[in-house]
């Protein structure tokens, strides 16, 4: 039986719920499919382009289309499963994206699938801020650091768990499905997480305020304004009005920011909270745009088949793998030194990849080269991510822990879309990777910059 636990906020004694690992594990699987589903699609999308006729801008779209509707959903759905009940939405969430899968799997032309990857990210939206926020109610002191480090290497390792997942999909040819399995892979796993929910206790806040819903669709407004021109500025031909909507859009988000309408200005003020955001934009901005990049790199100018791109990103999740158990004990001793450390090797292995890139064959000769810039680059990636869940999530008030959450996954959603429009696009000016990788590069100096403004204190957890 279900049994809602109510916060420090309202007054009342925490109650630890006997299934609150159990309930875990079910909502992390299931938040296990959006955070694959971010880049599953990008080791298909030369075979999706070829199967569908799509243009370039309608594969950064195909990406970029569930990022932003992700982004623009993800506040007011974590402020609706504070105040609300955060189980109700995370079951409206759960279904809404299998369903969105499905539509995905069965689109017969470009724009369906973009329309219903938009749908899937509106969904995902619903579904993911409940998670975490679910996680701040549950859990205290030490099993909140252990149950959000056990999030952070999840959400690290997802990325390119799903790059290789898509390769072998595609290959595979499942009933002659082809890249649509990629999609259609989400329907049982999202019918088994529904089943299993039972397991997931109800939780809210009843401190939380009403979501803010004209704040929202102002903000998710300027969302689309900055990543529209982007996409298609150069299918334009880069008009004066294209550079004034993201003027506009740029505008509009800082200025939704500053009013607080999201999320109150004292949260943005916690240097925790507002530079582990930086943090988490600018580290998916590169990453995003890398592996889309990558992706199209491999098959359309090496040869490689989706399994063969999909194999080599592996050594990405092999260089995380090795990293991540040490990252939290890490952080605990040299604090915000640790993820520094992590934005600077995933610099060094994207530029080692870089210079492998520039100096490989015209044809496929075999993915060694490339192989131990991946691999840096992931051990990079779980020093860098498994403690900023925590630093960012920390700072935030119980009581405004799904908004929080939304705001924080908003911060990683958006700087994606923003790095597959952005790079994607200056990979397509002439398919030269010499201008694209300097942004990936530029990101995280960037990133390691902003995270020696990290307090200590946030880093290890002593707050």
């Amino acid at each position: 039986m279900s049994t809602t636990v109510t916060t420090a906020a309202t007054g009342d004694p925490f109650t630890v719920h006997p299934r609150r690992w159990a309930a875990a594990a079910v909502m992390t699987v299931a938040a296990l499919m959006d955070l694959v589903d971010v880049t599953i699609v990008n080791v298909a999308l030369p075979s999706l382009g070829r199967g569908l006729g799509a243009s370039e801008s309608a594969l950064q779209w195909t990406v970029s289309a569930y990022l932003l509707g992700f982004a623009a959903t993800l506040v007011v759905a974590g402020r609706l499963g504070d105040r609300y009940g955060r189980k109700a939405l995370f079951l409206a969430g759960t279904a809404g994206f299998g369903l969105a899968s499905l539509a995905c799997g069965v689109a017969q032309g470009p724009g369906q699938l973009i329309a219903a990857r938009a749908v899937q990210g509106v969904t995902a939206a619903v579904l993911m801020p409940q998670v975490l926020g679910s996680f701040q109610s549950l859990f205290r002191g030490k099993d909140r650091g252990k149950v959000f480090g056990m999030y952070g290497a999840v959400a690290g390792f997802a990325s390119a768990i799903g790059l290789l997942l898509g390769g072998v999909l595609t290959d595979a040819d499942l009933f002659g499905l082809g890249w649509r399995s990629v999609f259609l892979v989400n329907v049982p796993v999202a019918a088994l997480t529904l089943a299993a929910a039972v397991l997931v206790p109800a939780t809210r806040e009843r401190a939380a305020t009403r979501p803010p819903a004209l704040g929202s669709l102002v903000l998710a407004a300027g969302l689309v304004a900055v990543v529209l021109p982007l996409v298609q500025g150069r299918g334009w031909g880069w008009p004066l009005w294209g550079w004034g909507l993201l003027a506009v859009g740029v505008l509009t988000v800082a200025a939704v920011a500053a009013r607080g309408s999201v999320l109150p200005p004292r949260v943005l003020a916690v240097p925790a909270f507002s530079y582990g955001l930086a943090v988490q934009l600018l580290f998916a901005f590169g990453m995003q745009g890398f592996f889309l990049v990558l992706a199209i790199w491999l098959q359309g100018g090496q040869g490689y088949t989706p399994t063969q791109a999909g194999v080599l990103m592996a050594a990405f999740s092999a260089g995380g793998f090795l990293t991540a158990p040490a990252a939290e004990p890490l952080a605990v001793r040299f604090g915000r030194y640790v993820p520094v450390a992590g934005a600077l090797l995933m610099a060094g292995g994207y530029g080692w990849v870089w210079y492998a890139m520039e100096g490989a064959a015209p044809v496929h000769t075999g993915a060694w080269p490339l192989a131990p810039g991946l691999a840096l680059a992931g051990a990079g990636l779980g020093l860098l991510v498994v403690p900023l869940v925590g630093i960012v999530l920390s700072a935030a008030p119980a009581e405004l822990a799904g908004g929080a959450s939304g705001v924080f996954s908003t911060a990683q959603q958006f700087g994606g879309a923003l790095g597959a429009a952005a790079i994607g696009t200056a990979y397509f000016a002439d398919l030269s990777l010499a201008a694209a990788m300097p942004w990936v590069l530029a990101a995280y100096a960037g990133t390691a910059l902003l995270s020696l403004r990290l307090p200590r204190a946030a880093v290890t957890g002593a707050r």
